[in-house]
């Protein structure tokens, strides 16, 4: 299995009333990891799961749990959700009061930290704040609900988060993860990892199959296949 990138499915597409057997089927269907989508019908029009069922599942997976806030304030849950178990929590920016203080936060409390940006969001927000950021999400749907179609303009935008993200290690030495969320379907994903992703969380992709193995695995072979294809260019 390759390392390098990672698929994390969205459990917001699972059966919620057998979720602990979802999470486990997933992961043994070859998932690197398990999102989680915090919305409160605030920041965005949808009220979903909170810190109870994080902690409810953490027993059901050792893979790391990457929550999604899609909430306002932030400061509040974080640490309701390291202590239950989150292994990566990211945020919008928009919905925090002090960004620096809100990731400081997160990585205080013992975990991954990352921002998240909306399709129209600028990046602009993670230029003063890398030395605090392990994980870039970038949403390629407008958030709130699961299903939708992915936006073909947030391939240009990951070519640029991926831009800063080099030039970031190539000065400091530090990797920072770049994932995607919205509409990642296995006919597609290869062109978003081309794009710059390294991490993948595909929803309904997933968990509307019939069978989570044979997804995730022409998933990989998608990203495979895309990156045999760039290093075949390279070598031209």
């Amino acid at each position: 299995m390759d390392s390098s990138f990672r698929i994390a499915p969205s459990i917001l597409s699972a059966d919620f009333s057998r979720l602990g057997e979802e999470v486990r089927d997933v992961v043994e269907a070859g998932a690197d990891w398990i999102h989680f989508d915090v919305m409160d019908n605030h920041y965005v029009p949808n009220l979903t799961i909170g810190p109870v069922v994080c902690e409810a599942i953490r027993p059901h997976v050792k893979v790391p749990i990457d929550v999604h806030l899609m909430v306002t304030p932030v400061d509040s849950l974080v640490p309701m959700f390291a202590k239950a178990g989150a292994d990566i929590i990211t945020f919008h920016p928009e919905a925090s009061q002090h960004v620096d203080r809100t990731l400081a936060l997160i990585r205080d409390l013992g975990c991954k930290a990352g921002l998240v940006f909306n399709p129209a969001t600028p990046l602009g927000w993670m230029d003063h704040v890398m030395d605090k950021i392990d994980l870039i999400l970038l949403m390629s749907v407008n958030p709130g609900f699961g299903g939708q179609s992915f936006i073909t303009e947030a391939l240009n935008k990951l070519a640029d988060a991926r831009g800063r993200i080099e030039a970031w290690g190539q000065a400091t030495g530090r990797s920072i993860l770049l994932e995607v969320d919205g509409g990642v379907k296995v006919d597609n994903i290869g062109a978003i990892a081309a794009a710059g992703a390294d991490t993948f969380v595909a929803g309904s992709a997933i968990f509307g199959s019939s069978d989570y193995k044979a997804t995730i695995t022409a998933m990989r072979n998608a990203i495979a296949e895309s990156r045999r294809k760039a290093m075949r260019r390279h070598e031209v």
